[in-house]
């Protein structure tokens, strides 16, 4: 199978395995969006969706979440790993918002990774699942997957991410990106022995 075969394949499966995708972390804007994202990085959805409800009911706004103090973030997030950290980059990045922005969030790369807490894979979800825009944020799923799959060297994200939208048009960007997440996850995963997972059988077995 060439290259371009393999990717065809991929996204074929895909479709009919996750012909819906949902959003895995649950927001109520744009806003909220972004605080997730930036809350589970080395942390399961799962357990980021637990304490959001509290988060978000108590500072589900920048002019609110600026008015609490570090330890008050930390406790409401305390559940989730590197609470310390995560606290003060909330606090900073609702402190941004409402300096430089008028308390909106930003509809740029540039603008959003200055934000405290916010790197490129966070703004990659911020742009496509909040905004809409073509994006390809890339996960442990993707980089290990796509690596797996042949798809790219898989020498670090960066590489991976570009690799990703060579191989597959713009206007799927958003919806594969949540696929193959869906399918490392349910078939893949990264502590498994990859017995379910029938895609790379398909790509490499004879």
């Amino acid at each position: 199978m060439t290259k371009k075969q393999r990717a065809e394949l991929v996204q074929l499966e895909l479709e009919k395995l996750y012909p819906v995708v949902p959003i895995f972390l649950d927001h109520i804007d744009v806003y909220t969006l972004m605080v997730a994202v930036a809350l589970s990085a080395q942390t399961t959805d799962k357990k980021v969706n637990e304490v959001t409800p509290e988060l978000f009911a108590v500072a589900g706004t920048p002019q609110r979440m600026a008015k609490l103090e570090d330890f008050e973030i930390k406790e409401l997030i305390k559940e989730i790993g590197l609470s310390n950290t995560k606290a003060k980059n909330l606090k900073k990045m609702a402190e941004q918002l409402l300096e430089k922005h008028n308390g909106i969030v930003p509809q740029t790369y540039e603008e959003l990774e200055e934000l405290a807490g916010v790197g490129h894979k966070t703004a990659s979800v911020v742009m496509s699942q909040g905004f809409g825009f073509p994006a390809f944020p890339v996960d442990t799923h993707i980089h290990r997957l796509m690596t797996q799959w042949k798809l790219t060297s898989g020498k670090n994200v960066v590489e991976t991410e570009k690799d990703a939208k060579k191989l597959w048009k713009e206007e799927f960007w958003n919806k594969l990106h949540l696929q193959i997440i869906f399918y490392g996850r349910e078939y893949s995963p990264a502590r498994g022995k990859g017995e379910k997972d029938f895609i790379t059988k398909m790509m490499f077995e004879k």
